[in-house]
């Protein structure tokens, strides 16, 4: 008697079947990751090639400038100004110790802003603003067979469309995360002002207080690896879409939802090779 003529005869059937489909089913899914990053790899590699023509890459790279970073800086400044504005009003709300100083409020403003708020919150919402954009457009290239007629042609499309957008985001998402971090700590200093929860001041005493120029260096360094992950998956889940407008669509929602998974794992990577 065989092991599953012995386990039906037992009356264990459900169970063994159960068990042998959910290996299978992590075995698929084991072999579907691996795939999938092989296929990243190998197309960043053909990304990063050097540029057949650099006047055609210069041109994309400030046509992406505008697309990626110059379109981002409005939801950028609003979501930053009010996110400062929210934390310092917080922070005086949870503050009712007089032994601790007003310029707690200002100090904590700047922190979680430098620190936290503004590299990997506002990092988020890149993600879902550029890499929806990113991997829409490119998706649809694809769809649409034109990335096969840049192939024809004799381009390397992985190159053309995929390393401009790269190269604009890791250069000016530090740029906007400086503007963010300015607007927060600007935005704290109104709300200050315009509650009276604390004299300008002392809030202003707050922001210049213990400052680190490391942090600064943390921010930008986490700015750059986010950077790089919204605009590499997001162009890899564009540039492998298969079928028609439905599929591109869900390339969007899957480009986002990742990219924001692995900004907090690497978010949480970086912290603890960095700040301790």
């Amino acid at each position: 008697m065989n092991f599953y003529n012995f386990a039906f005869y037992k009356g264990d059937w459900k169970r063994v079947h159960f068990f042998f489909f959910q290996g299978t089913a992590l075995k698929i899914f084991h072999m579907k990751l691996l795939q999938e990053v092989g296929e990243y790899l190998y197309i960043m590699l053909q990304a990063f090639k050097r540029p057949d023509k650099g006047f055609v890459f210069r041109r994309q790279l400030l046509l992406d400038f505008k697309r990626i970073g110059a379109d981002s800086i409005g939801i950028v400044a609003i979501v930053s100004l009010f996110l400062g504005a929210i934390i310092a009003i917080q922070m005086a709300y949870n503050i009712d110790s007089p032994f601790i100083p007003n310029t707690i409020i200002g100090f904590s403003t700047r922190q979680m802003m430098v620190l936290e708020i503004s590299p990997t919150f506002i990092s988020m919402i890149l993600a879902g603003k550029v890499g929806s954009r990113i991997a829409s457009e490119i998706g649809t290239m694809r769809i649409t067979e034109q990335i096969d007629a840049l192939r024809v042609m004799g381009v390397n499309p992985a190159n053309y469309l995929i390393l401009p957008k790269i190269t604009a985001a890791v250069i000016y998402f530090p740029v906007l995360i400086i503007f963010s971090i300015f607007l927060g700590v600007l935005g704290g200093w109104l709300s200050s002002i315009i509650t009276g929860i604390v004299p300008s001041a002392e809030y202003i005493n707050g922001i210049r207080a213990w400052y680190d120029p490391f942090t600064i260096s943390y921010a930008m360094i986490k700015t750059v690896v986010f950077a790089f992950i919204i605009t590499s998956v997001s162009a890899y889940k564009g540039y492998t879409v298969k079928g028609g407008s439905v599929e591109v669509g869900q390339a969007s929602t899957d480009a986002v939802v990742q990219s924001s998974i692995l900004i907090i794992l690497f978010d949480l990577v970086l912290t603890q090779l960095l700040l301790t």
